[in-house]
């Protein structure tokens, strides 16, 4: 399913969706909705403003918004009640390094366990410099695939190109999502999308003709568009006709502007783009071309070529990077994907991950230091701090590529990037998510153990992870206790978590 939506050069704007500063309550719950015109329940959020009135986003997200250097407080309650998914909850704040707060990362059963239904967590944490297009989502099984996800802006007071753009606000975000008609545990591999969502609108095929998302903008003004793709599975070709893009911020890192007029963005990817609404008054096609679907879906056809396509190769930060990577790497690991095909799970490196039943903070904390004492065996690397690691990702035969990697608490520079042999360590761009390309390719990405803790490297295609698509960093673990200290409101998860029956769909089942 193709989905398409119309740029309109009008004079008024329209608001994105409910927008939160860094101190809110987001409340979980389950909600009927029908976003494509098909309803089923999903997971849903309510945004609660201190000292402000109880919000409801019509919409299928919050979107979280602070300045650079603010400190986020996000207490996540849990009212979720549906047990034909999953109740239990936790949220991650993708891209954000969480340094010295690992605890916040929220990964369920690395960073913490699962919030119950009925009871909150505080998530706070200090972003520090990090500044750009973030996002936030469950982490608990293939939660976010039913609804829990949305955007996390950090805006820049001091932005290198501020002078570029004239608008940057949530009107501006684009958000693309893959929606199920099925909840997760009901949707079978290979888990074929029903619809695909920009800005929580979509159509499916068979379905009613519902309005496509209008994205209104005034002549000659310049917008900063900030496109996230938020799916669980697909990546998208995303482009707008009679336009070019300016692209000015990869996964929250300025880079040279480089100009294009196509997008090749995976799952848990970001870019910033400007563009100059400087054509005739009129409604342009804004296109976001699945990796799967119908290309006869309306329109039949573009009414630009695209020509200027985004090269990975051609992105360079926009200043210079870390002088580590004119050296040689201290650890080089080599991971190679593996596949079965009949029960479709994933291996790295000949071993499935499979989630620990006590967080792999936890463990650290309690005295575990070493890969033979950290569970899940096979699947916890452990890295000393300062060093300079090199991973390769070997896709090897592994089915239902292109394979989008993201490193939590980290981000990397990409040496080698999908579908090219050379390597760059003079400028390459810095991001926190890549393509490890399909089958037969590889991938050089390269990082400094800086930040001491537990951070999971996995695939973001949701369906891949659920089935073993993953393994732990333990990183500097002797220094875990000092520098991350674990917090009472974390210790008090676990009793909690405990006291419950086993929930049917965790990822652990």
């Amino acid at each position: 399913m193709i989905l398409y939506v119309f740029l309109c050069f009008l004079a008024s704007l329209q608001g994105h969706a409910v927008t939160i500063g860094p101190v809110a309550d987001l409340v979980i719950i389950n909600k009927d909705i029908s976003p494509d015109g098909f309803t089923r329940s999903r997971h849903s959020s309510w945004a609660q403003l201190k000292r402000w009135h109880l919000l409801y986003t019509r919409k299928l997200l919050v979107d979280l918004a602070c300045i650079q250097n603010d400190t986020f407080k996000i207490n996540v309650i849990d009212q979720l009640n549906n047990h034909s998914m999953l109740t239990g909850t936790t949220i991650h704040w993708h891209g954000i390094n969480q340094h010295r707060s690992n605890q916040m990362d929220g990964m369920a059963f690395v960073t913490q366990y699962p919030i119950a239904p009925g009871h909150s967590f505080l998530y706070q944490f200090y972003a520090g410099a990090q500044a750009g297009t973030f996002w936030y989502h469950s982490h608990y099984g293939v939660q976010s695939c039913d609804g829990l996800r949305g955007p996390l802006i950090i805006y820049d007071p001091d932005n290198p190109y501020g002078s570029l753009y004239d608008i940057d606000d949530e009107s501006t975000i684009i958000t693309l999502t893959d929606w199920y008609h099925l909840p997760f545990p009901e949707v079978l591999e290979p888990a074929n999308i029903n619809s695909v969502l920009i800005n929580g609108v979509g159509r499916y095929i068979g379905g009613p003709d519902l309005p496509f998302v209008v994205i209104n903008v005034q002549p000659l003004k310049r917008y900063r568009f900030r496109l996230l793709n938020m799916a669980c599975k697909s990546n998208y070709i995303f482009s707008i006709d009679d336009h070019y893009l300016t692209v000015v911020e990869v996964d929250g890192e300025y880079i040279q502007p480089m100009v294009i007029n196509s997008i090749q963005i995976y799952a848990g990817q970001r870019y910033s783009f400007v563009l100059e609404a400087n054509q005739p008054p009129e409604n342009y096609w804004l296109h976001a071309n699945p990796d799967a679907g119908s290309p006869s879906i309306n329109p039949k056809n573009r009414t630009t070529p695209n020509s200027i396509s985004l090269n990975e190769t051609s992105l360079h930060p926009l200043t210079p990077p870390w002088t580590e990577l004119q050296r040689d790497a201290d650890i080089k690991l080599d991971l190679v994907i593996g596949f079965n095909q009949s029960r479709f799970l994933f291996y790295i490196n000949g071993v499935q991950y499979i989630p620990p039943t006590v967080p792999v903070l936890l463990q650290i904390l309690s005295g575990a230091m070493t890969v033979a004492d950290l569970l899940p065996n096979g699947t916890v690397y452990t890295l000393p701090k300062n060093k300079v690691v090199d991973i390769t990702f070997d896709t090897g035969t592994a089915a239902g590529g292109p394979h989008p990697f993201h490193l939590h608490g980290h981000t990397f520079a990409v040496v080698r990037s999908a579908g090219s042999s050379a390597y760059n360590y003079a400028n390459p761009v810095i991001r926190d998510t890549v393509s490890a390309s399909k089958t037969g390719d590889c991938t050089t990405i390269r990082f400094i153990t800086n930040n001491p803790g537990p951070w999971m490297l996995h695939c973001h295609i949701d369906w891949h992870l659920y089935t073993g698509f993953a393994l732990v960093f333990a990183e500097d673990p002797q220094d875990v206790a000092q520098l991350q200290p674990f917090n009472n409101a974390s210790m008090a998860l676990c009793p909690i978590y405990n006291s419950l029956p086993p929930e049917q769909y965790a990822p652990s089942s």
